[in-house]
């Protein structure tokens, strides 16, 4: 394209021009194997990775695809070099693949003899590998799948995985379809995650992913263990595996710190399996000790490092991880790819918008000034302390009451989502609104998101424990005072909650969802704040700038 909105640079750098009118078609091509690292107003900058390219590959889309991308995007040449590399680099995806045999069990295979011996000569390989079969294939010690292919993709040697799986205890499981039908992509998501047997499943919030997670069950037919974030999270998914599939209440069990229930679907939390007691973790037998047929994570991105140790010995059985984002703000990426699968399925959340399946939304930044009274305390501050000082700044709390009073003028239900106790609090009291912080308990968490839900509590003032795998669909409305640092997966689970399609308060038009992210200028509340819309920038969402006067 002689005037196309991309420039792809030799250093595996894409930028794109936000202005320009092929620029969403871009987004969305170039999104399906490229990185978004910096979005500001007009040039966006995305990065070519190998891990990247895998997932791509992996998701079905080829090198012809990725190249194909960029030469009809481009607004100049594109680097030769650059080109080549993709080619290869996305080539190396399955020629090493893991395979059952009848005589040795589990194997390494490859039809270039000269790969598989360059693996061999891998120190970190030495004790995962048995004794040569022949020059294309060499012997795998059984319970070494899972930090094989780990291993292997730190080589640049991502292995494809077709040892297949066990089937696990049989367990009927039905959908319950009486007045609803799985979506379109619901349905593609289910079979491309069958069809390999492990992977990611990565949908927008609001988008159905725990229907995506019984269709699973159902295609499996056995006994399933599902690993979630919070207690308030397993109960959820069990309220809505009740409502959508087969199972009664004496089939499921809750597997968290106040019961441990072991049945035939077993909803466990990650931080029990996690905890230890005398360097021990006390609960690997709910892992080892059944045949479970089928392993689901619920928000992947939030797994934890013991989880993936875990992770490493299952790899006989089916894995599904679930999430809106597969953004890691550690950087282990890399694990969810090799111990729980590639992703298998992604659709962008502008597209999903458009054909209705989640609610529009306007994202707003509202900056505020900080008082001279603090300025001199903050410069002279540590760098934690800076952001403290920024992010909980009392000025923010009238930009958040004139919000809050425009809304609830409209009927709107309004989240207020912050990350210091005590400007919740603060912010609580100002507002007349319950405040939900991590130390409050599961039953008053459940009693005050019901009231939410049943449109009695017009307000709600949530720390991050409201960030992940909590549905509240009536809410319109969020307004963020503070965050995790530069925490892309929190900006976007937090625009999440606003996501679920209905109609808007005077029920007259389809729902519209706000969100406001409050900031205080010139500091690092700002630049945290840049850093945390790069995700929703990388799907389309663009933010309008507000000054506070504008709002007060």
């Amino acid at each position: 394209m002689a005037d196309g909105p991309l420039i792809v640079q030799s250093d595996k750098t894409v930028l794109l021009e936000v202005d320009h009118p092929q620029a969403d078609s871009a987004r969305r091509a170039v999104a399906a194997f490229a990185d978004l690292e910096r979005a500001p107003e007009h040039i966006h900058t995305y990065r070519i990775t190998p891990l990247g390219l895998w997932n791509a590959r992996a998701a079905g889309f080829d090198a012809e695809y990725v190249v194909d991308t960029l030469l009809n995007h481009s607004r100049f040449p594109v680097p030769h070099s650059l080109l080549v590399d993709i080619a290869e680099t996305m080539s190396r995806y399955g020629r090493l693949r893991l395979e059952k045999d009848p005589v040795h069990g589990l194997v390494l295979r490859s039809q270039e003899p000269e790969i598989l011996s360059e693996v061999l000569h891998a120190k970190t390989l030495t004790s995962l590998l048995g004794p040569e079969i022949d020059e294309t294939t060499v012997a795998v010690h059984g319970q070494a799948r899972g930090e094989l292919k780990q291993q292997l993709l730190r080589l640049g040697w991502p292995a494809e995985d077709l040892a297949g799986f066990v089937d696990g205890t049989a367990h009927p499981i039905a959908l319950r379809q009486d007045g609803w039908a799985l979506r379109g992509y619901q349905q593609e998501a289910v079979d491309n995650f069958w069809q390999a047997g492990s992977g990611v499943v990565v949908l927008p919030c609001g988008a159905g992913k725990t229907l995506v997670g019984a269709a699973a069950m159902a295609t499996s037919g056995t006994i399933t263990l599902i690993l979630v974030n919070s207690t308030v999270s397993a109960r959820q998914w069990k309220d809505e595996l009740l409502r959508r599939t087969s199972l009664t209440k004496e089939e499921i069990g809750e597997y968290s710190g106040a019961r441990k229930q072991v049945r035939p679907v077993t909803i466990a939390t990650y931080q029990v399996l996690a905890s230890r007691r005398h360097e021990l973790f006390t609960h690997l037998e709910l892992l080892n000790g059944h045949d479970w047929g089928l392993i689901i994570y619920d928000e992947v991105h939030l797994l934890p490092a013991p989880i993936f140790r875990m992770t490493a010995d299952l790899q006989a059985r089916r894995r599904l991880g679930l999430t809106a984002t597969l953004v890691r703000e550690d950087g282990r990426e890399r694990e969810v790819f090799s111990l729980i699968g590639p992703k298998r399925y992604d659709t962008p959340w502008k597209q999903m918008e458009a054909q209705g399946w989640i609610a529009p939304a306007t994202c707003i930044e509202v900056r505020t000034d900080m008082p001279r009274s603090l300025r001199m305390e903050y410069a002279s501050a540590a760098d934690k302390e800076r952001h403290r000082l920024a992010a909980g700044a009392e000025v923010k709390d009238a930009v958040v009451a004139r919000l809050v009073a425009r809304h609830r003028y409209r009927g709107e239900q309004v989240l207020v989502i912050g990350q210091f106790v005590d400007q919740l609090q603060r912010l609580g009291e100002q507002l007349g609104a319950p405040v939900l912080t991590g130390s409050a308990s599961v039953a008053a968490r459940q009693k005050q998101f019901d009231a939410f839900r049943a449109g009695e509590l017009e307000v709600l003032v949530v720390s991050k424990i409201a960030n992940f795998s909590i549905d509240l669909p009536q809410a319109s409305v969020a307004i963020q005072v503070s965050g995790t640092f530069g925490s892309r997966q929190e900006e976007a689970q937090r625009l999440g909650r606003l996501l679920r399609p209905g109609e808007s308060a005077d029920g007259e038009d389809p729902k519209r969802a706000h969100f406001y992210s409050v900031v205080t200028r010139d500091t690092v509340d700002m630049e945290y704040a840049a850093k945390r819309q790069r995700f929703l920038s990388e799907q389309g969402y663009g933010y309008s700038i507000l000054d506070a006067e504008d709002i007060v």
